[in-house]
């Protein structure tokens, strides 16, 4: 299988190739990711708050329980997640306008620049990896990442 992505074929078509292509797929992205969390400092903000600052970054503010659907967790994963952000001072709280009673979160100015900091890091370690590709090889990737996309929303 590695031998056939490295050619750029596909031979994931029975049931058992698929399963060995999740199976490699899913080892794959856990070394990528814990390398790139690796990289970060003890005691920075966890994956889930990250996933959560880039939430509300990207889509403005939201409810606690909105947040936890959209990130998949609990509403009391959401609720610890939401704690130490607030904590650190990377998210408010206030009252929804239209409503009183129920409570919005927005990233703060610290926040963004938390995020923004931690996605250069990040982009730059990749980059300087990426450069020692080929541009057929980064070609390659560049067209996955439209399917790897779709994969991440329907898991």
């Amino acid at each position: 299988m590695k031998a056939d992505i490295e050619a750029g074929t596909d031979h994931a078509h029975g049931p058992g190739d698929t399963v060995r292509l999740a199976s490699e797929l899913r080892l794959a992205v856990g070394r990528m990711t814990r390398r790139l969390r690796q990289a970060h400092a003890v005691g920075d903000v966890s994956l889930s708050g990250v996933s959560v600052l880039a939430r509300l970054a990207a889509d403005g503010p939201s409810s606690p329980g909105s947040l936890a659907d959209l990130e998949r967790v609990r509403p009391q994963a959401m609720a610890s997640t939401l704690a130490v952000l607030e904590q650190r001072g990377l998210v408010g709280r206030g009252p929804d306008a239209a409503d009183g009673r129920r409570i919005i979160v927005a990233i703060t100015g610290e926040g963004r620049a938390m995020l923004a900091e931690r996605r250069s890091e990040s982009v730059h370690r990749l980059s300087a990896v990426l450069d020692e590709f080929t541009p057929q090889e980064r070609g390659t990737l560049a067209s996955a990442l439209p399917l790897l996309d779709r994969l991440a929303e329907r898991l």
